[in-house]
């Protein structure tokens, strides 16, 4: 594994761990009470499904880079994706469920973006708790996605590393 690719993996996990970290803070009252000074209703489930999109994307790079492949802007997410696709899905050097995970990401990136544009005009009416509390179930499986990613993309860059 290279050094940039190394690096790009070691941003990656720092996304995981921040994920996991507010996922932790949100469901802990006293926590967020106490340690945080914040409302106990206040959650990041959000934050968190945002945290393991660029835990994905990170990953993804890395091992783009271990190839050889550079993505940049503009669209760099969208070729990241396309790249991600092209060189190692269809070379068979990872597995299509990986991808799947991937692009369910991108899209749940999308969502988060388009709602907030959309509840930026209706301000007003925002209510904090329902967004953040809606978000619990797609926060899990976020995680749990990027955890599986990560860790994929990881033993792949290692054992190439080793071998």
């Amino acid at each position: 594994m290279n050094h940039i690719s190394e690096l790009y993996l070691s941003r990656a996990e720092n996304e995981l761990i921040a994920a996991g970290m507010l996922d932790e803070i949100s469901k802990d009252a006293k926590l967020k009470k106490e340690q945080f000074k914040v409302e106990e209703s206040l959650t990041f489930y959000s934050s968190v499904v945002s945290h393991c999109y660029y835990c994905i994307f990170y990953s993804a790079k890395a091992i783009l880079l271990n190839e050889g492949i550079k993505t940049s802007m503009p669209n760099v997410h969208g070729k990241t994706l396309r790249a991600f696709n092209k060189f190692l899905v269809k070379n068979g050097k990872l597995d299509v469920g990986l991808l799947k995970i991937y692009e369910d990401m991108a899209v749940k990136a999308d969502v988060l973006l388009s709602i907030f544009y959309l509840e930026k005009g209706k301000r007003g009416e925002f209510t904090y708790e329902t967004l953040p509390q809606a978000n619990v179930k797609p926060a899990k499986e976020s995680l749990d996605n990027a955890d599986f990613f990560f860790r994929t993309i990881r033993t792949i860059l290692q054992d190439e590393k080793n071998s």
